[in-house]
């Protein structure tokens, strides 16, 4: 957003100096992004006095003129038709530089004869387009003084950025609000237009029934007849050019003008050019029309357009029709002002790629209630410039109500912002920004204005007097706490789940993040629901499903780095995968991959790759930090990306599964590009029980102080019974006395075969038995041995190994 001071002061009584303004609007949060002085830029040019201009010796179109200027006569050749003796014009001298040609002159020959300077022209000072000649100045002018005091032009501009939900900081005024709300001067009263409407519009406006709802609740406008459309006066137009816009003709530039200084946007219809009435509607899909910027648009039916008997002459809201659009022949015009939905205006902005003026502003939302003010003072200023007769009101639909109040404890905002700001001057900064505002029951009701559509709550209402408050007023306290430990911010869950993340990396695994999407082939690999899980609008086509497991893209992440020479890894990554497109679908998995040698090459052994035993010292690793019980059952029902022979679920009773672990199956590696041997596991969180203790303390450590008895056993059973099957009858037999059973030898194989018979091996296990009360006798020692064999015996159907 650009405008020069004085523009600002034609809103603002002020005599603030621009270092407090610019210090202001930054503060204010109407950011300062950068300030051109014309003075600066143009203060090296002076005026001069053309005493003498002669024919150039060896050029026909080049004068040799003597200039008086402030460093004396100087020698100036020039080509301009108009450079002759008597005139005053713009001298710049060697070393200047020319903004209009961006060059910097020097001394220099020309046919021969030398040239001390330059005569400019006014498109070479990027004053306008006009190169048909050099300026020529008014005789009051000085000579040596510089041009941009002779002429007035020492306003500087000032641009600022503009953040979305300050759309009412779009036009002059609304700054000019903000900073008398802050103290930089006095808002001066808004004007009033004096219309004397003196006939009835032959043109209508009709608004279709949808776009009323919702895309158009109000039109209005007035046609001006008789007007003369020539360039528009100086002082407009030095506006227009300050802030980067090209002048075109009166009628144009004043909707320019009302769209930057009252950020009222509008368009102006050749009204001889329009056939029949206006209609507002949403357009038919296919429609086409040649906007003022002379290209072709197609409309769908989404896109709202303004039509008259030949079609549609307008894209509503964005950018009005080459058909109708006002040339110098334009005699009678219709002016329009209207409000459009912003959600719509964006949709259509950005389907056709036009950025205007009024896109800008309409999809940030302009102010409803001066919809029919606006036109009026552009009206008026029409026919004050142009001249012309104004018709009464042409009027469709109603202005859209946006009134709202809400309540404000003047303490709430020392709590929210840490200020101790009084209440009257609260009430006296919501005044001067435009709010209404009354006490009530022993606080504030504040009524908002219509054009500040972001103030939502009271929230908004700390925030606006926060801001003109300054926050650059805070100061530093330290924040108040209760006497004791502060207790931990963090959920149980999340606390487990940063022990689980310790546990992995104590385990010598790497932790990864991510993207929480795989494409389509790892999320079909990983058995995902393709269709529920798919994105509608993917960052990449490699991208395109919500990962069923965090495996695939450890794999991915574990290939990239094989295929750079770093064989051997340890990956681990805790996050959410995703069953479906529901939120109940989503939930929280910790996985991670081994990959290559567990031992490296070394003087004192050989390597040894990683096997299913290390993915299973991780779960278990992972489990325990998790706060799982010890003593979980080893299931076969392991997912298909595992190995079927060489994998095992850890679950907690048969249908609560805690863990998987194993060897990653060959088709996956195969498919994912990875090296094997690899091993991989995967831990549920969430399926885990909280610890039943509240307490932080340890159990209390009970040791027994009679000696431990361990008693071996050999079973020859069938090669198909688990070792587990073994354990668990063999720890059923006393389970008071009997604290541990572990396996110590499987012999199978051909050997096996020889002395035990096809189908048949030996699971050798050892019994450990602490008494509690009494050192244990050889008779009850044979007791429980005698149950152990027969709990096993009754289990497996296997018989002690002789």
């Amino acid at each position: 957003m650009k405008f020069t001071l004085g523009w600002l002061k034609d809103h603002l009584e002020t005599e603030a100096s621009l270092p407090d303004i610019l210090e202001a609007l930054t503060d204010l949060g109407l950011e300062v992004e950068g300030v051109e002085d014309p003075a600066e830029r143009l203060g090296a040019f002076t005026v001069g006095f053309v005493k003498s201009a002669e024919k150039h010796p060896d050029a026909d179109k080049l004068r040799v003129c003597i200039v008086q200027t402030s460093e004396g006569d100087k020698q100036i050749i020039c080509g301009a038709p108009n450079a002759r003796a008597g005139i005053k014009v713009v001298v710049a001298s060697p070393g200047d530089y020319i903004p209009g040609i961006d060059t910097t002159i020097q001394v220099g020959k020309i046919r021969g004869v030398e040239s001390f300077g330059m005569m400019c022209s006014e498109r070479e000072l990027e004053i306008s387009d006009e190169h048909n000649g050099i300026i020529e100045l008014s005789d009051d002018a000085e000579v040596g003084q510089r041009y941009v005091d002779h002429v007035g032009k020492t306003d500087p501009t000032i641009e600022i950025a503009i953040t979305p939900n300050r759309q009412d900081a779009l036009g002059v005024r609304g700054i000019a609000r903000d900073l008398a709300a802050r103290g930089i001067g006095k808002l001066k009263p808004e004007r009033e237009a004096e219309l004397m409407p003196g006939f009835v519009s032959p043109i209508k406006v009709t608004i279709d029934e949808d776009v009323l709802a919702k895309g158009c609740p109000h039109f209005t406008g007035r046609m001006i007849r008789g007007v003369i459309n020539g360039p528009s006066p100086a002082w407009l137009q030095d506006r227009l050019r300050a802030i980067g816009l090209r002048p075109i003709s009166t009628l144009v530039d004043i909707t320019n003008l009302f769209t930057y200084d009252l950020n009222r946007p509008l368009h102006v219809f050749d009204a001889d050019k329009v056939e029949g009435d206006l209609r507002v509607h949403f357009a038919a899909s296919g429609t086409t029309i040649i906007a003022l910027d002379d290209k072709e648009y197609t409309l769908s039916h989404e896109m709202m357009a303004i039509s008259d008997a030949n079609g549609a002459e307008s894209i509503a809201g964005v950018m009005g029709g080459a058909a109708t659009g006002c040339t110098a022949d334009t005699v009678n015009v219709f002016l329009e002002s209207a409000w459009w939905d912003p959600v719509t205006i964006a949709m259509t902005g950005r389907a056709l790629k036009i950025n205007s003026d009024a896109r800008y502003r309409f999809e940030r939302g302009v102010d409803p209630a001066f919809t029919r003010p606006g036109l009026d003072l552009a009206a008026e200023m029409i026919q004050h410039l142009c001249g012309g007769e104004v018709s009464e009101l042409v009027s469709a639909g109603k202005p859209l109500d946006m009134s709202r109040a809400y309540p404000l404890d003047p303490a709430r905002v020392e709590s929210l912002v840490g200020m101790k700001i009084p209440e009257s001057e609260q009430i006296r900064i919501l005044t001067e920004l435009g709010f209404g505002v009354a006490k009530e029951h022993g606080g504030i009701e504040v009524w908002v204005p219509s054009w500040r559509v972001d103030v939502k709550g009271e929230a908004d209402l700390v925030e606006e007097v926060a801001r003109v408050t300054s926050l650059t007023k805070l100061k530093g306290q330290p924040m108040s706490r209760k006497p004791g430990v502060t207790p931990s911010p963090l959920t149980p869950a999340q606390q487990r789940e940063g022990r689980l993340r310790r546990a992995l990396a104590a385990a010598g695994l790497n932790e990864c993040v991510t993207y929480s999407f795989v494409d389509e082939a790892a999320a079909a690999l990983f058995e995902g629901d393709l269709e529920t899980t798919r994105i509608a609008n993917p960052i990449s086509a490699d991208l395109s499903h919500m990962r069923p497991s965090l495996l695939p893209a450890l794999l991915q992440a574990a290939a990239r780095n094989q295929a750079r020479g770093f064989a051997d890894l340890g990956l681990f990554e805790v996050g959410p995968v995703f069953a479906g497109g529901e939120p109940e679908d989503q939930r929280r998995n910790a996985s991670g991959v081994r990959i290559g040698q567990a031992v490296a090459r070394n003087p004192h052994g050989g390597m040894r790759p990683v096997d299913l035993y290390d993915a299973k010292a991780d779960a278990e690793a992972a489990l325990a930090a998790l706060g799982a019980p010890a003593k979980l059952m080893a299931l076969r029902n392991a997912p298909g990306w595992f190995h079927p022979g060489r994998s095992a679920v850890l679950s907690l009773g048969p249908k609560n599964p805690l863990a998987v672990f194993g060897e990653l199956h060959p088709k996956v590696l195969a498919a994912l590009d990875v090296k094997g041997p690899a091993v991989a596991f995967t831990v549920f969180p969430d399926a885990v029980p909280e610890p039943r203790s509240k307490g932080t303390a340890r159990p209390a450590l009970t040791i027994s102080d009679y000696q431990t008895v361990e008693r071996d056993f050999a079973f020859v059973v069938d090669s198909d019974v688990e070792a587990e099957q073994i354990v668990r009858a063999a720890q059923g037999a006393d389970k008071k006395l009997i604290t541990e059973v572990a396996v110590f030898d499987v012999f199978a194989g051909a050997k096996a075969v020889e002395q035990m018979g096809e189908g048949k091996k030996s699971v050798a296990i050892t019994v450990r038995m602490e008494p509690t009360s009494a050192t244990l006798t050889d008779k009850e020692i044979e007791a429980v041995v005698a149950k152990v064999i027969a709990n096993v015996t009754k289990a497996t159907g296997g018989t002690l190994r002789a």
